[in-house]
């Protein structure tokens, strides 16, 4: 008897994590690379691991660089269609951030060849090739393993001109920080593993986790555009805390004005909540200041983690109109104004209500 003749598991039973929310936790990730050796980087590499970066630039001329990134996980939705386009979305995600095109992709497969059915390993490869074609890319080639948990997602290469790559090392005080996409993912995901989660939220995820980030060229040709990073696995407070310590800034959040996905706060006061939040906090939770009525449910969403999340934009004040008006014309109707940069202060990230 074939597995394509077997009931099988959902997917989301077969990983230990789904999602962004199985990175390894920051503080973990920063112990073991520290032991790490580190050959001399060329001049031509424009952006490499120093600031946690969204991808690496390798300048090829005067006038291109190549962007290269990966990123793969296991299954976030039970839909193999779903998740296959849910990973590739997230992975040409990165190169987007930098200010890159995205040029083609290689495929990363590892699935459990006995437990999951042709078919339905098949369905998550055309997920994940809807994804490249609404990019304009290919899948032009890629690596597959038998593995004990579902893995998938790409190898993405684009490709910018070097006066356009917009790293997360080059906010300036008094920026003004906008969020592209309203938080919540990680929360939808918790609560679709307990059977909590109702059609429209499930419908909400995959309109949010499917849409591709794709203003960031158009955001990284403005001259008032200073950083740009996506706020994927170490949650909202991560990323930001990312681009504080790159610029060697702090980061102010105005949590009023945060865009939140439905349904996400009314689970959060229920508890419904990753585990990869609670990580992301000891990771990085002491370069934090929350104030005293912050609650547990928005310190979850704080540190929720984000499979295929927005852009979080650090621009001039003078330049906000023109950053929200690229966003809403490439249909991110909840991009919203979040907070500020402001010179190195005691903590990292400063959070007000």
């Amino acid at each position: 008897m074939t597995t394509d003749t077997l009931k099988e598991p959902r997917l989301t039973s077969l990983s230990h994590g789904g999602g962004c929310g199985c990175k390894i936790a920051p503080a973990v990730l920063s112990e073991i690379l520290k032991s790490v050796p580190q050959l001399p980087f060329p001049k031509e590499l424009l952006v490499g691991i120093e600031t946690s970066d969204d991808a690496a630039v390798y300048q090829i001329n005067e006038s291109q660089a190549i962007v290269a990134t990966t990123d793969f996980f296991m299954p976030i939705v039970d839909d193999p269609f779903d998740f296959g386009k849910i990973a590739a979305t997230n992975a040409i995600s990165d190169i987007y951030a930098m200010g890159g095109t995205p040029l083609f992709a290689l495929a990363l497969v590892g699935m459990p060849i006995k437990i999951l059915s042709n078919t339905t390993i098949a369905r998550i490869l055309e997920g994940g090739s809807e994804a490249c074609r609404a990019a304009g890319i290919p899948i032009a080639g890629g690596h597959t393993i038998d593995s004990v948990e579902p893995i998938y997602g790409l190898v993405a290469i684009g490709i910018v001109d070097p006066m356009h790559v917009k790293s997360n090392a080059a906010a300036q005080a008094g920026d003004v920080l906008i969020l592209g996409k309203p938080l919540g993912v990680g929360i939808l995901s918790a609560a679709l593993k307990k059977d909590l989660l109702t059609d429209q939220g499930y419908q909400e995820m995959i309109a949010s986790t499917t849409k591709l980030n794709s203003a960031g060229p158009d955001l990284a040709k403005l001259s008032g555009v200073h950083a740009l990073t996506d706020v994927t696995g170490f949650g909202l407070a991560g990323h930001s805390l990312e681009l504080a310590r790159g610029s060697h800034l702090s980061a102010q959040i105005d949590w009023s004005s945060v865009p939140l996905l439905p349904q996400v706060q009314d689970l959060a006061e229920q508890g419904i909540i990753t585990g990869a939040s609670e990580r992301n906090w000891l990771s990085y939770g002491n370069a934090v200041s929350l104030p005293s009525e912050f609650s547990a449910a928005q310190k979850a969403l704080l540190t929720d983690p984000q499979t295929s999340g927005g852009l979080l934009v650090s621009c001039t004040p003078d330049s906000v109109n023109e950053v929200m008006q690229i966003l809403k014309a490439h249909g991110f109707i909840n991009a919203s104004i979040i907070g500020k940069m402001l010179a190195q202060q005691e903590h990292e990230l400063l959070v007000s209500l």
